[in-house]
Formats: structure tokens, sequence, C-alpha cells
């Protein structure tokens, strides 16, 4: 027992100064790239990246450096920046799974969700859980759930009408990220699972409430903590409130997902369109908990970043009333448009939604670590060299901000900052560069609800647009919770209070 103490203080000091020296080589490999001196010893650049306008450092530091920035996480962790494009083909392409997502971001995925597609890496294990879900997702798929986006979309629309009738006046304010909320859980509900989770109703909802309350909350200093020390410490996830609000979620997620997948063994899809029924065909594929992860990723997935872009796309829509008259314009034939139109046949609608997600991407940094010391290619040669190849240490974050790489003036022009949906509309005429649009990721690991997403996101443009007109009355900016969404200048965490008026159509 006396040798005790002389142990665990002698392990302390081996851990310490592992830790240390591993810093150390990280940061002669990557001497050459340029970056921020750290706003901190302990913190880096952590606290700037939490407290100013999402994405906004990103920005000043690749004007200023260039295409690779090295920049300091908390403890001197470094960090790399990267709008390369030849090096994010790369990294998100052959190099798919030696860059997996960072320990601490599978650490969040795995305590919320479980071990599902969100959280899963490695080839095998990555390519198996994928084949059993893309018959789900599928175009065919998607196109036999268009007139169920649409029952969703007229839900909605008529909650709204009521407001407006019960008020009795010309226009009424309604808070959108709400119900961009509840119509993402209800749409997912119908065609998931054939279960209306009744969001739309109005009245409270354990579900969204949840799911909600885990990200959209004002910045605090435990919020802070932890977004800044789970890069290296994921196990901060597991304490605290945080960790209590993530198992609650994960509760009330598996609870529901439980739930609806045992009623489906038991009594049956009556309707094959659902996601439910086309999951069950691949069920023999995954294993129980696999199962239970897959629908908790489904419901998330569904839930926050395609409820940002829908807000930002009627933000959009509400400071600029002649982008809004011409839009309704084009949707001026009556009826529900068919699949095939809503991903071919309203140029402009398409255009709008291509310039949200291009300026307003939901998800702002795509998170990859280097599993191994690896050599990747550059377009261009950094500052003060003439190599086109940087090795990165294994271990090393990588983030690729989609805010910089898809505002790129060399690529948009000087006007990149705007929002111009036209710019999609001259750009027909020439070939688009492949890193333009990055929202939905690429590669083996591009996002396989995007056909899903789009679709059900244009049916409800169409809805709204064709019944209403909005205006904001607001200065909005951007809040970043798990997701990038609006709301009113320094006021709490996410909102988007618009004025609504009834239009003839």
């Amino acid at each position: 027992m006396p040798y005790l103490p002389k142990l665990v203080s002698a392990s302390i000091c081996v851990c310490v100064f592992r830790f240390i020296y591993r810093r150390v080589l990280v940061w002669i490999a990557l001497r050459h790239v340029r970056g921020p001196n750290p706003s901190s010893i302990i913190w880096g650049e952590e606290w700037k990246l939490y407290c100013n306008e999402p994405g906004s450092l990103y920005i000043d530091w690749h004007k200023k450096y260039g295409k690779v920035v090295k920049f300091s996480g908390a403890f001197g962790n470094q960090m790399l920046s990267i709008t390369d494009p030849r090096t994010i083909a790369y990294i998100v392409g052959e190099g798919t799974y030696q860059f997996p997502k960072p320990s601490g971001v599978r650490a969040w995925f795995k305590a919320l969700l479980g071990e599902g597609i969100l959280w899963v890496e490695g080839k095998e294990a990555h390519e198996k859980q994928r084949r059993a879900l893309s018959p789900a997702l599928n175009p065919q798929s998607v196109r036999n759930l268009t007139s169920i986006f649409y029952e969703t979309s007229a839900k909605m629309a008529a909650q709204w009408g009521r407001q407006l009738d019960f008020s009795r006046a010309n226009e009424v304010e309604i808070e959108v990220t709400d119900w961009a909320g509840r119509f993402a859980l209800d749409t997912i509900g119908r065609t998931a699972f054939l279960d209306d989770f009744n969001c739309l109703s109005g009245q409270p909802h354990a579900l969204a409430e949840a799911l909600d309350g885990l990200t959209n909350h004002e910045n605090s200093l435990s919020s802070f903590y932890i977004r800044a020390l789970f890069w290296i410490f994921p196990s901060v996830l597991k304490v605290g409130k945080k960790g209590k609000m993530i198992k609650e979620t994960r509760k009330e997620l598996g609870n529901i997902a439980s739930r609806l997948w045992q009623d489906a063994k038991v009594a049956g899809d009556s309707d094959d369109r659902t996601l439910m029924s086309l999951m069950r065909t691949s069920a023999q594929r995954m294993t129980e908990e696999e199962i239970a992860a897959q629908l908790r990723s489904i419901i998330q997935a569904a839930y926050e970043p395609i409820s940002a872009t829908i807000a930002w796309t009627l933000y959009e829509l509400s400071v600029n009333a002649v982008l809004q008259n011409e839009l309704r314009e084009e949707l001026s034939t009556p009826g529900d448009p068919t699949f095939d139109d809503l991903r071919n046949g309203y140029p402009l609608l398409d255009a709008i939604l291509k310039e949200v997600l291009r300026t307003h991407p939901p998800i702002l940094e795509n998170h990859h670590q280097a599993a191994e010391t690896i050599s990747v290619p550059l377009s261009e040669p950094l500052h003060g060299t003439t190599d086109l190849q940087l090795i990165i240490p294994k271990g090393t974050i990588l983030e690729i901000p989609l805010n910089v790489l898809q505002r790129d003036p060399s690529v948009w022009g000087p006007d990149a900052e705007l929002f111009r949906p036209h710019r999609w509309l001259d750009r027909k005429k020439h070939i688009t560069r492949r890193w333009d649009l990055f929202a939905f990721s690429d590669g083996p690991r591009v996002c396989l609800g995007k056909t899903f997403a789009l679709a059900e996101i244009k049916a409800l443009t169409i809805t709204l647009i064709r019944q209403f007109s909005f205006s904001c009355p607001h200065e909005i900016e951007s809040f970043q919770s798990f997701v990038v969404r609006p709301r009113i200048k320094g006021q709490g965490p996410s909102s988007l209070p618009l004025l609504v008026r009834k239009v003839a159509f």
C-alpha cells in the first residue's frame, strides 16, 4: 500500500508526458501551416469560435492564411481548417475511411443515438449499414412518399390559416422555427413509421421538447466547456446537466423507436411506402441494437437539419417580396406537383433552395480526424513551400467550413456573400464545379437522405407560398446550436417570428 501513491503519481506523470509529447510532435509536423496565434493558452481559439457569429472566424482565417489553416483547440490541440478542393476531394473520397469522424463527435452520436449510421466507421461496417438503409431512401422510395409530404404540408398550412382566422386580422406573427420542427417530426413519423406524432396539433409534445431542449439554448459556460473539451475528452458528454439531457433524449427517442418497431413486427405495415416497411426487408442485415440506433438516427437527422433549412428558406423569402412573388408565379399551376416536377420542374424553386443551402448550410463544419499519419494532396503549395502534399499527423482533427467553401469569390464572384438565387439559373449555361455545394457532403458518406430532404422542403414551400405571404419585422442573425438556425439578433435561442397573411391563389 505505501507504494500506491507513488504508482498513481508516476501514472499521472506518464499520461501528462505523453499528452505534451504528442502535441509537440504534431506542432513540429504542422509547423509550415499558417494560422492565428492562440488567444488563450488553455482554450486556444475555442472561446472565440463559441462567442463569435457562426463561421465568421473561418472566413477571416482563410482570407488571411489561405486554403489550409492551423489553429489551436483546448490544451494546445492542433486542428486544421481546410477549403482546398483537391484535399477535400481526397478526404471525402479515396481517403474516407482514413479520416473518420473525430472521437468526440462519435461519442456524441453514440450517447444520443447509439451505434447507427451516424456513428459507424470502417469500410465494411459502414457499407453494411448503408446497404440496409439505402432502399428506404432511394429516389423511387421517395417518389412513393410524395403525397405524404403534401398531406403534412397541408396540415401545417391549415394550422396557420386557423391562426389568421382566429385573430381576425390581416396578418399574424407566427414563430416559424417551432412550426418547422413540428412539420419535420410529423413528416418523418408518417413517412418512416406510418405514425402521426401529432406535433402539428400545436400542443406541447415530449419528443419535440426533448430534441429542441438538448441543443437549442442560449450560450453558457457549461456548454462552452463541453464544446471545447469533447474533442480530446469525449467522456465529458456523460457528466453534468448536458449528460443528463443526452440520456433523457436518447430514452425518449428509444421509447418511440422501440414501440414503432415492435408494432410493425406484430401487425405488419399497412403501407409499403413507409421507410419502416422498407427497412424491415433489410432487418436481417442488422442487429436489434443497430435497428434501434437507425430509427433514432432517422428521427434526429430528419428533425434539426431539415427544420433549420425550412426556417432559412422562409426567412429569405420574407425579406425579398419580389423574389417571393416571382416564385409564386412559377408555382401558379394548380394541383400538387409530381415527384419529377419537384426534382426538375421548377427552376426558380430549385435555385432558391440551393442558394439557401449554399449561404445557410445547417451543418457548419464537416468534421474528420486522421486515423493515421497520412500525406494528402494540395491544389497549390502552402505559403513559403513548393510541395503539393501535406503530411497530417495521426489524431489531427480537420474542419471543412462549409460557409467558406461555398462562398468562395473565385467560384461565385464578388457577390459571393449575397443571397442571389438567380446565380444558379445563370450557371446552368456552364459546368458546375464539384465542390460548389457541399451541404450534403459527398463521396461514400454522402447524406443518404438528400433526395428525401429536398423533396420534403420543396413540397412545404410550394404549399405555403401558394397560400401565404411573409415579411420579417425583426433583425435576424445566425445562431449555432447543433445546427445553424435563425434567431432575433441578441435574443436567446433560435426564433424566427414572421408576419404571415393570406394570399389569393
